[in-house]
């Protein structure tokens, strides 16, 4: 065989079609193809000699490097999706597909050309501050586009859009035309403007071939497939993408998808704009920000045909609802796998369910009651017919689909409907517990809410629930990062925000707004590392999406929801405040309150305190004035210890950088000169000294750094520091470090997960101080199960007194019992109040200030606000310290707090509702007078004074129901009182 020959004969024949391959490819395949692939000649050419293997092979690899991949393929339906599956978890920072306007040479197909880059930035990549020095020619070419094809584009955003870009990728700038540049520059700009969800199909011609183009934005989207995802939406609807242009970028804070595809129905339909297939495909790419590929739903139902993506999503969020409404109470019969499996074993029900809700909530839909009733007949049958012959689990699934109906009935709006949607909302008439049963509400306080509002979205789910009318209270998120963080805290998530709402309305009784609480709970079980860039994104991504969907059924005109996509069965404005709690970051106070302003919340900037326009509560301390305040009385009147003088002992959970916890421990480090820290413990790690901590490593860290940044060198003789953070792994077994100072030295063991957590757990207990300040950790950390530990061998408890900061640390339960063995609890409806106050204020000061006004006057209304929290704080305390004493110490302090709550929300609610009835009163004397007196003294001088008419009637109302009824319970004696109202009853009968 002559070999030589062979090859010069047959690299004869391939030079020959490959020039014929180069000149059908400059034919066929777009123009944009080619610019886009400028920076890879060499693959274009390897096109042109290997195009022909394509009748053997489905795919030729024309580049295969760490940050490129460039595929030559057989068009066939679904290709892209293939190749993304083989992709796998790559992460894209760019992919373009193009196709052949013909079939390829000798072949049925036409080619298909895929390039994916894998050179994402990472976030701290984007310094916007950094300068850059794009070509001066550049930009004025893409902003001569810009004025022509998009002349209503704000041109002053130019600059700092096309910065992003350039951080990014400055390659792919310099490549493209311009009018490339200037599409996604408007795609982009209005993804920002939409809010990170933006999607429009078009009809456009090309070479006399009509397409449709898509574009779609998205903000913060899941990382793993989301591209993938997408694909799978075009290949389930049966369009096919004959050329597609989709960057990742950073803009510094979280990733931002930019996609443009060219697609055809491959059946023939109608995919215009306004046709049926394009709002089911509008639909669909937007409901992949809610539903989870990893869920069964989505893998049995919707990839197969079986279910809409908007209707798998509507069945997990049933899901999520019954299993947290129900497991908090029974766990072992409602676990997350149970209440799943009542919908994935039998979809029929799932179905039913989704047809009812849709009757129920379809916008302008005809004859609603009429198709309604009979339906909700024929599902509530179902229901209660439902029979496998398994008695037990039938048992279970009936009462899942019970509670999924009463979600249904007595949801009263929803977003459901509204398309470009990240989180789904439900607003619930809270009556609906009363009819879910005792059985199930058993374990939640007694009284009723004023309403219950359910979210849902692809990373998790949770609840707001308020105690009145105008209500606010904290939004605290709690990330779950293990699968079995996720279950216990879903399991026990609707508790957890019923109980704190109730205890925050306890403690909202020296405001005009009732309490309320938002809780979620953010599944990030699948990501590698805590606290990373990924956990961040997936949870601004999460609180984005929910705020989204508050304002779509909350904002209101004239007393009816905006949207007209939302059917609204309430009919009224909700004023609902926020605040920031557990994993509410600065960037994302800011992100909430301008939305709200916005989109026209009824409230502005208002829905969200602790903003640039309001009061930091951790700048200034405003919780921990009332937490220290009530420790310095309480510690005088019961233990003899004055603070600002004596020699005391503390322990205290919550970490220095804290808002609570490391406020409290500045203020006392300030003015407790004899101050002794026994014990601090927070989530990264805990610090124990028998003498008291080194007082100047505690003031490094205080409001700069988390425990685990205590230097070992400060500790002392005895003294130790056990680190949650930084495990170690020992083959398959979990260890965690601790170092003790020993003989003057510090000494390193590694502890395994069990040991640890026994001696982790077990500090807050035996730890002996005088003071015990919970200003931190999870709700029920004491409970009726540990109380006990609080004991020391003798029976005495390692705290006399205890200041509760946070939240629900110690269940009522274990209060009572810890009290009867002679410890004194101020709990957190009285000791931690003052931080609610000084969010109360500063909506107050957003309703009444301009911007402008509240930053010139910003430090004088702080002081002002500063005040109030003192006298809030020591009037209670001394209150509930005189009652006790009264009742020669029959009642428990505890109690005594409750009743001091009850006294004063009792008569809000009557005074509210007289105000209400006859609102002519509120700016009539002595009526103006008491708002006045209400307000911090800046805005009690002209010529703020005047602006009292500004506010909403229902604020004025409420506002004196606040003032009249908390001053009647503190200031006023009940001897003298009755005795009034007796003579008052006597003068007018008499």
């Amino acid at each position: 065989m002559d070999l030589p020959a062979i090859i010069r004969r047959t690299a004869s024949q391939e030079r020959k079609v490959a020039e014929a391959n180069a000149s059908w490819l400059q034919q066929h395949m777009s123009p944009y193809f080619f610019q886009a692939m400028a920076d890879e000649q060499d693959s274009l050419a390897w096109l042109a000699r290997g195009m022909s293997r394509l009748r053997l092979n489905q795919r030729v690899i024309l580049v295969d490097r760490d940050t490129l991949l460039v595929l030559a393929c057989v068009n066939l339906p679904g290709s892209l999706y293939d190749t993304l599956r083989r992709v796998g978890e790559r992460k894209i920072s760019y992919a373009m597909f193009s196709h052949s306007n013909a079939p390829m040479p000798g072949m049925e197909e036409e080619l298909e050309v895929q390039r994916f880059e894998f050179d994402r930035r990472p976030n701290s990549e984007i310094d916007l501050k950094r300068e850059v020095a794009i070509p001066a020619a550049l930009v004025r070419r893409i902003r001569a586009e810009l004025r022509t094809t998009f002349p209503d584009f704000d041109l002053t955003r130019l600059e700092m859009l096309l910065k992003i870009l350039w951080l990014n990728n400055e390659n792919y700038l310099l490549m493209s035309p311009p009018s490339r540049i200037a599409w996604l520059i408007w795609l982009f700009d209005r993804g920002n403007a939409t809010g990170g969800l933006f999607l429009d199909i078009s009809e456009i011609k090309r070479e006399g071939r009509s397409e449709t183009r898509v574009l779609f934005a998205v903000g913060n989207p899941h990382q793993e497939d989301f591209l993938l995802q997408v694909l799978e939406v075009f290949n389930r609807l049966d369009i096919g993408i004959r050329r597609a242009y989709c960057q990742t970028i950073s803009n510094g804070i979280h990733p931002y998808f930019l996609g443009s595809f060219f697609v055809v129905s491959r059946q023939g339909e109608d995919l215009t704009p306004g046709s049926d297939l394009a709002a089911r495909l509008t639909s669909e790419l937007c409901t992949t920000q809610i539903i989870a590929t990893n869920s069964a739903v989505y893998r049995d139902f919707v990839t197969v045909g079986l279910l809409s993506g908007e209707d798998a999503a509507l069945i997990n969020a049933f899901i999520a609802f019954c299993h947290t409404s129900l497991a908090h109470n029974q766990p072992e019969r409602f676990g997350l796998e149970d209440v799943q499996r009542a919908f994935y074993d039998h979809p029929e029900m799932g179905q039913l369910m989704v047809r009812l809700f849709r009757t129920r909530f379809t916008p302008q839909l005809e004859n609603r009651e009429s198709l309604y009733a009979p339906l909700l007949a024929e599902t509530e049958a179902m229901v209660e017919g439902y029979n496998t012959g398994h008695r037990w689990l039938d048992d279970i699934r009936r009462t899942v689909y019970r509670c999924s109906l009463l979600m249904i009935t007595h949801c009263l709006k929803t977003n459901f409907f509204v398309v470009e949607k990240q989180a789904l909302a439900f607003r619930l008439d809270p009556a609906y517990l009363r009819k879910l049963g005792n059985e199930f509400t058993a374990d939640l306080p007694e009284a009723l809410p004023f309403r219950v509002t359910f979210f849902f979205s692809r990373f998790g789910s949770g609840y707001h629930v308020g105690f009145s009318d105008i209500a606010r209270g904290g939004w605290r998120t709690i990330i779950a990062r293990s699968a079995d963080d996720f279950i216990t805290a879903a399991n026990t998530l609707f508790r957890e925000v019923y109980v704190l709402a109730n205890t925050q309305h306890l403690k909202n009784k020296d405001i005009y707004e009732g309490g309320s609480k938002m809780g979620l709970v953010l599944d990030a079980s699948d990501l590698d590392q805590a606290n990373s860039e990924e956990e961040t994104c997936r949870l601004y991504k999460l609180q984005y999406g929910i705020i989204n969907a508050f304002l779509d059924i909350f904002v209101t005109e004239k007393g009816h929801v905006r949207d007209p996509r939302v059917v609204d069965y309430y009919r009224d404005d909700e004023p609902i405040e926020l605040g920031p709690d557990e994993n509410m970051h600065d960037a994302m106070i800011e992100a909430i309150a301008h939305l709200s302003r916005k989109r026209g919340y009824i409230l502005g900037i208002g829905i969200m305190s602790s903003k640039r326009i309001g009061i930091n509560h951790k700048e200034y301390g405003v919780t921990s004035t009332g937490v220290v305040a009530f420790a310095r009385i309480t510690m005088a009147d019961v233990a003899g210890i004055d603070l600002t003088r004596d020699v005391f002992s503390l322990k205290m959970t919550g970490g220095p950088n804290g808002d609570v916890a490391g406020n409290s421990l500045r203020i006392l480090l300030e003015s407790a000169p004899g101050l002794q820290v026994r014990l601090i413990l927070d989530g990264t790690a805990a610090v124990y000294s028998s003498r008291g901590i080194q007082s100047s490593e505690l003031q490094r860290l205080c409001l700069a750094h988390d425990l685990d940044a205590f230097s070992p060198e400060s500790l002392g003789e005895g003294d130790f520091i056990l680190y949650r953070t930084g495990r170690r792994m020992e083959g398959l077994r979990e260890t965690h470090r601790k170092v003790t100072r020993t003989g003057g030295v510090l000494l390193e063991e590694w502890l395994d997960i069990d040991e640890f957590y026994r001696e982790y757990n077990s500090l807050i207990f035996t730890t002996k101080a005088d003071l015990f300040i919970p200003a931190g950790g999870r709700p029920e950390t004491i409970d009726s199960q540990n109380w006990n530990l609080f004991l020391d061998e003798r029976g005495k408890a390692t705290s006399r007194v205890i200041v509760e900061g946070a939240n629900s640390y110690v269940t009522p339960d274990a209060r009572v019992q810890l009290q009867k063995q002679g410890v004194v609890i101020m709990r957190d409806a009285s000791a931690n109040k003052c931080g609610v106050i000084s969010s109360s204020y500063e909506i107050i000061a957003n309703l009444l200030l301009s911007e402008r006004e509240f930053l010139e006057h910003k430090e004088q209304y702080v002081r002002d606000v500063l005040t109030i929290l003192e006298k809030r704080a020591e009037d209670e305390a001394r209150l509930i310290l005189q009652r006790y004493r009264e009742n020669g110490g029959t009642l428990l302090y505890t109690e005594i707090s409750d009743t001091i709550s009850h006294n004063i929300n009792g008569f809000y609610t009557r005074l509210f509702e007289f105000f209400s009835a006859r609102p002519e009163l509120c700016l009539q004397r002595p009526f103006r007078q008491t708002v006045l007196s209400h307000l911090p003294a800046l805005l009690q001088k002209s010529p703020f004074r005047r602006r009292i008419r500004k506010l909403p009637i229902k604020y004025l109302c409420a506002i004196l129901a606040a003032e009249i009824g908390s001053s009647l319970v503190y200031t006023g004696n009940r001897d003298a009182d009755f005795e009034e109202m007796v003579r008052r009853h006597l003068a007018r009968t008499l």
